[in-house]
């Protein structure tokens, strides 16, 4: 259908171009630009001012005008303006995603801000968790060691006590061996 249309306007395009009358210079006259015209309107509408070149290439030039605009300005000015409209589109487009990229990596940078918050404050807990923990530990040992010291005092006491005891009654029996011998007799 739209080639059908493009042949119907071109039709007339070509039928001007076969109905061109061969330049004046080809005769041997040679070119005249600007044609002597009479001074009458009689003479201007004459049929011999239809014959001179410059009317004939007026003439062809406005019947060629309404098919080169049909076939040539139109689409290619729509061509244009369609391009023209892609290009704003990505245009827009374009900075619709750089808007939402922007979005999307301040929501990242505040996530990682979160994330690097949370993070500190549990480490902060596990570190606190460590110490008091650590401290327990060491308060736990300290008391176990000085259980086991006040264990290791008394039973060094309790041993010494012994000792005592044992060192005391070895004492008065040896100081009756010496007060035997020294005496030469036993005592009672």
């Amino acid at each position: 259908m739209a080639r059908l249309r493009k042949l119907r306007q071109a039709l007339p395009c070509a039928l001007a171009l076969l109905a061109a009358v061969p330049a004046a210079a080809s005769s041997g006259e040679g070119i005249q630009i600007f044609p002597d015209v009479p001074g009458s309107w009689d003479a201007v509408f004459s049929p011999a001012l239809f014959a001179s070149p410059l009317v004939q290439l007026l003439v062809l030039f406005a019947l060629l005008i309404w098919p080169a605009n049909q076939l040539l300005w139109r689409p290619l000015l729509r061509v244009f303006d369609e391009r023209g409209e892609r290009i704003a589109g990505s245009r827009a487009r374009a900075e619709k995603v750089a808007s939402e990229a922007d979005d999307v990596l301040g929501a990242y940078e505040q996530a990682v801000e979160r994330a690097r918050r949370g993070a500190d404050a549990d480490r902060a807990k596990i570190l606190e968790g460590a110490r008091t923990e650590q401290s327990q530990v060491t308060a736990d040992a300290r008391r176990a060691a000085e259980a086991e010291l006040a264990a290791a005092r008394e039973s060094i006491d309790a041993a010494l006590d012994r000792a005592r005891t044992s060192l005391g009654s070895a004492a008065d029996e040896l100081g009756r061996e010496a007060a035997a011998q020294v005496l030469g007799r036993p005592l009672s």
